[in-house]
């Protein structure tokens, strides 16, 4: 298939040409029917539950602290996924699917930039950037929110002089402002690359331009991405690890004063600054939704290794970037099971609800 879509399936690290492996059996009628009714799905899910959290975030007292600022920032790049990369993915399928010629930026990017054309604009300069911008601003909130809690855990007494809403905020700010410069990186420093809707993903995926069908020098430019996760995971996994082991210890701690194993003088100066029940919720809640996320990222991390040595999975390309997308739905799903305060509020919105109605009627 001599088109643009032929470099989507080009990796800087692989060395090798690899060909769009989009058959009738994936893209078929049926394949692309049941891929629609999946992304729609999905689309609505992510929407209703992140305006769920944000709604209940937002009338809750105490989510007015570092934390629940924390939280409003992963719903709201949450809900971005599902506002703008989702639909597009739906759009572009629903064209495929109606139309017998693709749209006009489909086919022909990297062709008519080899040849010195300008060509269509393409929509993926927009989508992929932002999909990649939302997915580095969650993985460095979950990362603050780790370091928020293990802050709580470690230090209790000095929570509040550590961390402040405005350090929060600037934070905050700060790893949105850095997420989507980086998901910009290969367009800045180099003009070797470009997005495409890649066929196999069905997703605006990051493109090398082959020249001559020669990977460009640059090319490595795209291992900012992996390296950025895989460092601000194994940091997130490192600050869980500290947290859980100052939580074991405390509860082992109480568990032999309760006993009565340690005296009275040696339990209170063993553990002179406790948590509080509420941080040690916390910090497991936020420990489910670094799993979660980890979980979701790492078939992502086996279709990066898999292509570094020369596989080429273009179905398991689909469902790991949809698995990543699905992610954006669970946060929701996880704070109504872990956080109680969620739920409360949660409850409160639905009687709110309800009450206009009869208050309406009398």
């Amino acid at each position: 298939m001599e088109t643009a879509n032929q470099t989507v399936t080009e990796y800087p690290w692989t060395g090798q040409t690899l060909a769009p492996l989009c058959t009738a059996r994936c893209c078929g009628l049926l394949n692309r029917t049941l891929a629609v009714m999946f992304m729609v799905s999905l689309a609505f899910a992510i929407v209703v539950g992140n305006v769920v959290t944000l709604t209940v975030f937002m009338q809750i007292r105490h989510s007015r602290t570092p934390q629940g600022y924390l939280k409003v920032s992963l719903a709201i790049a949450d809900m971005m996924v599902g506002v703008w990369v989702v639909p597009f993915s739906v759009y572009t399928e629903i064209s495929l699917m109606v139309t017998s010629t693709p749209p006009t930026w489909y086919q022909g990017i990297s062709t008519a930039s080899l040849e010195g054309g300008s060509g269509p604009w393409q929509p993926c300069m927009l989508i992929g950037p932002v999909f990649a911008g939302c997915t580095f601003v969650s993985i460095s909130t979950i990362f603050l929110m780790t370091v928020e809690r293990c802050v709580a855990i470690l230090r209790p007494l000095h929570k509040d002089a550590l961390v402040t809403r405005h350090r929060t905020l600037f934070l905050i700010l700060l790893s949105w402002a850095g997420s989507f410069l980086l998901a910009m990186a290969p367009l800045m420093l180099s003009n070797s690359f470009t997005l495409e809707y890649n066929e196999c993903s069905r997703m605006c995926n990051y493109a090398p331009l082959l020249i001559g069908n020669q990977l460009p020098p640059d090319a490595n430019i795209l291992l900012l991405f992996p390296a950025f996760d895989f460092s601000l995971l194994g940091g997130t996994l490192a600050v869980n690890i500290l947290s859980f082991t100052s939580i074991r210890r405390y509860t082992r701690k109480r568990k032999l004063l309760s006993e009565g194993s340690l005296g009275t003088d040696a339990g209170a100066g063993g553990c002179p600054h406790r948590p509080s029940f509420s941080d040690i919720k916390a910090a497991k809640t936020i420990g489910i939704l670094t799993f979660a996320f980890t979980a979701s990222f790492s078939p992502i991390a086996v279709f990066v290794l898999g292509n570094v040595v020369g596989y080429t999975w273009c179905n398991f390309s689909f469902f790991a970037f949809w698995i990543l997308t699905g992610n954006s739905c669970c946060n929701v799903i996880i704070y109504s099971v872990r956080d109680h305060r969620f739920r409360k509020g949660l409850t409160l919105l639905f009687q709110r609800d309800r009450s206009q109605p009869h208050s309406e009627k009398s």
